[in-house]
């Protein structure tokens, strides 16, 4: 790999071109990026072991938070140090949706700014040299696609939800089943770059997990920006989440659903839930000050959570919960913030995260007064980051001696219905356990998040 030009001796037959693509954000991020892997493939180009061997480079970046776009723009320009002479390097994913001129105009290094639906494959049939000056969105180039030098011209735009994908590369993969959000959380602004929600067709998903089950898939991870909502904007206005899950847990061993809506937590997709087998509820709290939440355009309250998680765990003990939560959000008083440490500590969730507030432009709460000062918001996140860690260590701690269904990710590495990939802890097994196997075993020991156990 990372061969560049004719082969020696091939009397100028020219060599696959390399590609290498580096992800950032979310798991709906990454879904995008092996749809965009599958097109490649087909183009004929091959993997490259590394982005300095790659003849292009492809960053699918994150836009969602100011400390997500700095990240962004920092890997761009590692990697444009890296990157090889003569490779080509192309930005794609939320920051160049939602700052694509910008971007072209403030990263010379970059060959062309992809934003959703267009092609990261360039190269002499996909792409020209644009005249000095020339942006995106004038003569001659490409609508929507800006880029600092070249542009990528005259093709067709691409659904990255109906893309094929290669097959896994591990027992468990993200399926993304909607696109966009029809909600006006004060805080996001989502839907200003990826739009109105828009759900896949259910046969065109099942298909996919069918596939993917096929490569050796055994646990299916449905994503999207408001999870429980997808069907809703299919012509009927029915949710259709609830058979969703159950058809595709007829097709794998487990089936896992990311970021859903407290509201939307109905009584039938609890039940839908449970009957997968993985009782795991990543339910996006956001707060529990009812006062700061309606402030965030946000639905409920901590008792209004509490009670749903205590029914959820008085049917099913086993149950594991995830949540995020915002700190220093306009006008969050003392009180909201003691309010969301009680709820923390009564909550006992499994795992939790707590993010900054960060002002993002043409959202409501860009104009909203009472902004918290940033030394406040840092002493208040490590409050709360302090004692969740000691309630996930002695949850985590009450497991050992108990026995439970692993899947084992790689040699070494599992998860229970606990654990979500690349998000929570992990269970350490012995080595000799091969990858994609589900074994019972014994949780031995823990450290922190992670786990140890031998199977039985």
């Amino acid at each position: 790999m990372g061969v560049r030009g004719p082969a020696a001796g091939s009397l100028g037959r020219q060599v696959s071109r390399t590609f290498w693509v580096e992800t950032l954000g979310c798991p709906k991020n990454q879904v995008d990026s092996d749809k965009l892997v599958g097109t490649m493939l087909a183009d004929g180009l091959v993997p490259a072991a590394a982005p300095d061997d790659a003849d292009l480079v492809v960053v699918n970046t994150c836009a969602f938070v100011e400390e997500a776009r700095r990240e962004s723009i920092d890997v761009v320009l590692d990697l444009a140090d890296r990157k090889a002479a003569g490779a080509e390097l192309v930005v794609t994913g939320c920051l160049a949706e939602r700052y694509r001129d910008e971007l072209a105009e403030a990263l010379p290094e970059v060959d062309a700014v992809a934003p959703f639906g267009v092609p990261v494959t360039l190269g002499p049939t996909r792409r020209h040299r644009q005249p000095e000056g020339e942006r995106a969105g004038e003569a001659g180039a490409e609508p929507g696609a800006a880029g600092a030098t070249d542009a990528v011209a005259s093709v067709p735009s691409l659904d990255l939800l109906e893309l094929p994908r290669p097959p896994a590369s591990a027992p468990w993969a993200y399926v993304k089943v909607a696109e966009g959000c029809d909600r006006a959380c004060g805080f996001c602004a989502i839907p200003s770059f990826r739009g109105k929600q828009r759900s896949r067709p259910l046969e065109s998903v099942l298909a996919e997990v069918d596939g993917l089950a096929a490569s050796g898939v055994r646990e299916i991870v449905l994503v999207a920006q408001d999870l429980a909502a997808y069907g809703r904007d299919q012509g009927r206005g029915e949710r259709r989440i609830v058979p969703l899950v159950a058809a595709a847990a007829e097709r794998v061993d487990r089936v896992r659903l990311l970021y859903l809506y407290p509201s939307d937590l109905t009584d039938g997709l609890i039940e839908a839930i449970c009957a997968t087998g993985v009782p795991y509820f990543d339910l996006s709290l956001q707060h529990a000050s009812g006062r700061l939440l309606r402030r965030m355009r946000r639905w409920g309250d901590g008792e209004r959570f509490l009670r749903r998680i205590e029914a959820i765990r008085a049917r099913a003990p086993e149950a594991a919960f995830r949540s995020s939560f915002i700190v220093g959000y306009p006008g969050e008083t003392e009180d909201d913030h003691d309010v969301l440490l009680d709820f923390v500590e009564r909550a006992q969730l499994d795992w939790a995260g707590f993010f900054a507030y960060s002002r993002e432009e043409g959202t409501y709460a860009a104009g909203l007064d009472g902004v918290v000062d940033d030394g406040l918001v840092a002493d208040r996140l490590a409050e709360l980051r302090e004692l969740q860690d000691g309630i996930t260590a002695a949850r985590r701690d009450a497991l050992i001696g108990s026995v439970t269904e692993v899947l084992v990710d790689a040699p070494g590495v599992g998860r229970s219905h606990r654990e979500a990939p690349e998000i929570d802890g992990v269970i350490t097994l012995p080595d000799d356990v091969p990858a994609g196997a589900l074994i019972k075993v014994q949780i031995t020991g823990a450290a922190g998040p992670d786990l140890d156990a031998v199977p039985i």
